[in-house]
């Protein structure tokens, strides 16, 4: 078994693979495992700084805990996850600013200071999207690989409670009369690289997945978890091979038969695709080779926006500044039009700030902090904004000035190490097709069997993991959809490939301590 990339799909399915037996090799292209959920690492006179590179935000750990225990293992042996007493800090461009919890009593006052009536809607809120969770549960994960599958009983029991066919700001105005309030309850939308004024109306639930149950940090970054992984997948008996880029999918009548790296032509029973749906199909398969998701047809779908990243190593702390704060722009709703549309930098640009270390204070020097700094941007298009030395100043103008605005004052003058990340790094550096971060866009039209398929329909014996593929992006996301994909290949190639493909099982089980 061959898994293409280590990032956390890639790394999920090593560890469930391995665990029933398959000989797994997992081939990652850079030194380090993690993809877009490494770190980067600045060295400097006073010490190293570490900084997340991509997610920062840790939702809903109960779904790599079950994949850790399924193989075995003790999440917790390893992985340290500090759940946070302030979600965020949720600044409004000239007003208010709210920090807000798990605690809905605390919660409610928070809000009441943009809109008493709209308080008292907050349960309400909760409670229905409780009852939409509840329902779509199910729904994610299975996968979905024809369009029979929406008419299963699950998905026709879900489909009255998710109001498909309105946004998730339309959704949230049935309880919130002042827009900063469904602003406050719709930005996590962003973190599919969606506007709230198109995104689905399914996706309240991420609001609700924070206050229901809370914001982790893993100690050490999101790096951390991938590190944990990859041990735990070598524990396993995954053999993983950094710096060692594939080239290509090899395929005979139509079937995966392995892959080929710079050592050459490698044989495999299966293929197992973690890497970026849209740069990996165009560069790893042959166009000839594909039917449904020939090169034209995946330029003509829709991409999510990417993002300017600014990691910045400061000297000194910045304790009166939360975990995490979101910095909304007075003018959220052409600020985003002007994101989609891509064709420049927009002057009242929202962000993100995490300061980690008022958690974590090891990620930076003693006497030091370190600040990651999101401004969303348009994916690369023609006719977009072209990413030379001038536009990344000008970027990094934009993004100086909105700190400033958002509360966080004299930053420039106390940095120590800087480094930036532009959609044109993300796809030069990080594969990531148009730069789009958060992957094909979460719309109607791509999502469940309009979405890339966990057994790629294309190709036999090809499977995908990661956020391009059912059910989508987002770390938890991610790990279910690698759960999806790795059940497919156990099915598919268990009665076929018994004794040859998991031929290995009682041996690993002898040697690893397997049960």
């Amino acid at each position: 078994m061959a898994i293409v990339g280590g990032g956390p799909g890639g790394l999920a399915s090593a560890m469930l693979l391995a665990r029933e037996g398959a000989d797994v090799t997992l081939y990652e292209k850079h030194g380090q495992l993690g993809g877009r959920s490494s770190a980067i690492e600045g060295k400097t006179e006073a010490g190293a700084f570490r900084f997340d590179t991509g997610p920062t935000f840790f939702l809903y750990p109960q779904i790599l805990r079950d994949i850790f225990t399924r193989c075995g293992l003790r999440m917790e042996d390893t992985i340290t996850l500090k759940k946070l007493d302030e979600n965020y800090d949720l600044v409004f461009e000239n007003g208010p600013s709210l920090k807000l919890t798990s605690d809905i009593d605390v919660l409610e006052r928070e809000i009441a200071r943009i809109n008493v009536r709209d308080a008292r809607m907050v349960r309400a809120f909760i409670a229905d999207n409780r009852a939409k969770f509840r329902n779509f549960i199910p729904v994610l994960k299975r996968p979905f690989n024809s369009v029979l599958d929406l008419l299963r009983p699950d998905m026709l029991r879900a489909f009255p409670k998710l109001r498909p066919f309105s946004s998730v700001d339309r959704d949230l105005s049935r309880y919130f009369r002042d827009p900063r309030t469904r602003l406050a309850f719709s930005f996590q939308s962003k973190y599919l690289g969606m506007s709230p004024y198109r995104c689905p109306s399914l996706f309240t639930i991420l609001s609700f997945m924070e206050h229901e149950y809370g914001i982790y940090h893993p100690i050490g970054g999101t790096m951390a978890v991938m590190e944990a992984m990859g041990q735990a997948a070598e524990r396993l008996g995954v053999t993983i091979r950094l710096n060692t880029p594939v080239r290509e999918i090899l395929t005979h009548k139509g079937r995966a038969t392995g892959v080929l790296t710079d050592q050459g032509p490698e044989q495999a029973d299966a293929v197992l695709i973690n890497a970026d749906f849209g740069r990996a199909m165009r560069t790893l398969v042959p166009d000839r080779k594909r039917r449904r998701w020939k090169n034209r047809s995946i330029e003509r779908k829709k991409y999510s926006c990417s993002t300017f990243m600014m990691y910045l190593g400061i000297e000194g702390r910045v304790p009166d500044k939360g975990h995490h704060t979101i910095f909304l722009s007075e003018s959220y709703e052409r600020n985003f039009a002007e994101i989609e549309a891509g064709e420049m930098l927009s002057e009242e640009a929202s962000l993100y700030i995490q300061n980690v270390c008022v958690t974590d204070p090891e990620q930076a020097p003693a006497g030091h902090s370190t600040l990651y700094v999101l401004m969303p941007v348009g994916h690369l298009r023609d006719g977009g904004v072209d990413w030379t030395d001038e536009t990344r100043a000008q970027a990094r103008r934009l993004v100086m000035a909105r700190l400033e605005k958002a509360g966080f004052a004299n930053i420039e003058e106390r940095i120590r190490f800087e480094k930036i990340l532009t959609p044109a790094d993300w796809e030069e550096r990080y594969d990531v097709h148009k730069g789009a971060v958060f992957n094909l866009a979460h719309n109607l039209g791509q999502m469940l069997n309009r979405r890339p398929h966990n057994r790629f329909e294309d190709i036999r014996g090809v499977y995908l993991a990661g956020g391009g593929t059912h059910p989508g992006s987002g770390l938890p996301v991610i790990f279910e959809g690698a759960r999806i994909s790795s059940d497919l290949v156990i099915r598919d190639l268990a009665p076929r490939k018994r004794f040859a493909f998991f031929n290995q099982r009682s041996r690993k089980g002898a040697s690893h301590g397997a049960s």
